[in-house]
């Protein structure tokens, strides 16, 4: 195991979540001891990690680490701040990070099971229309955010234009996302690996001035996912084989916003940086986290 210190951010008790009014209350030692125990509670995994769902399989080398669907929720609700039910298939970090260091990033992973999607518009995309459409489908879900007491969020533009590998079958774009008056804007780095019967779903989540941390990181990440023999995207047969009724285009702006014209909440996910209001002048301290990632 390694062991690193970790630093207790400044909290800030303004989040609209359930999380900061649970923890509003909390002293310094109060909150430090929770996210140890937090810490302690989730279960790292390398190596090859089978994902039945999707009939797919992860590979996780030496700098990186995988958590369990449930230790994911526990990160994206309990940790993060977003809304509960994120149903993934787990989250990827890398090993010299928990998910409670200021700076830390992670991928989601999750699987859509909607038939083979077909790539044969991937050249007549024009991505500034979609981009204007896809800003109008998030200002509408922003609405129904607020109502369910969560922040507002805005979809800025584009971190990276939309890039298909036609020989991989992998898509992958970035998005720039403000999640209420967040100082800094969140961003979304999207990839979509195409399969026989779907697709596999990794998002960074991370900040916009992580970015080209995360884009050194890219092909490292496109590499750890692959579908089972069987399952790739060449093994698709015409006669037999159910075709998603949708192809690239609205795998960028949604699959949700193709079909209703609103894009789900709960797909724009974020990391909220909680902080700790300390009594004794606010100064930071440093606290050993132990990393269980060996």
């Amino acid at each position: 195991m390694n062991i690193k210190h970790f630093v207790v951010p400044l909290f800030l008790l303004f989040s609209m979540t359930s999380f900061a009014k649970d923890t509003a209350e909390l002293t310094e030692e109060e909150y430090v001891q929770w996210a140890q125990e937090t810490w302690d509670s989730l279960k790292p995994q390398k190596g090859d990690i089978p994902l039945s769902a999707a009939k797919a399989t992860l590979h996780i080398p030496e700098g990186f680490y995988y958590l369990s669907p449930g230790d994911s929720e526990t990160v994206l609700v309990d940790v993060w701040g977003n809304p509960p039910g994120q149903n993934t298939l787990g989250m990827i970090f890398p090993e010299d990070m928990t998910p409670f260091d200021p700076n830390a990033w992670a991928v989601t992973i999750s699987y859509e099971e909607d038939g083979y999607v077909s790539d044969e518009d991937a050249h007549k995309i024009d991505y500034d229309d979609m981009l204007d459409q896809m800003k109008s489908d998030t200002a509408a879900a922003s609405k129904e955010r607020v109502k369910q007491g969560y922040e507002a969020i805005e979809l800025v533009g584009w971190a990276a234009s939309p890039f298909y590998d036609a020989s991989a079958h992998k898509l992958h774009w970035a998005k720039e996302i403000k999640f209420g008056n967040e100082d800094v804007n969140t961003l979304n780095y999207n990839i979509r690996v195409l399969g026989r019967q779907g697709v596999l779903v990794m998002n960074f989540i991370a900040a916009m001035d992580q970015k080209p941390v995360i884009e050194s990181k890219l092909d490292d990440v496109l590499a750890l996912a692959e579908f089972d023999n069987g399952a790739k995207y060449g093994d698709f047969d015409a006669s037999i084989d159910k075709v998603a009724a949708y192809g690239l285009g609205a795998l960028i702006a949604g699959k949700v916003a193709a079909k209703t014209g609103l894009i789900a909440a709960a797909l724009l996910l974020f990391k909220k940086f909680w902080i700790v209001i300390l009594a004794a002048g606010g100064a930071l301290i440093r606290k050993v986290f132990q990393r269980k990632t060996s």
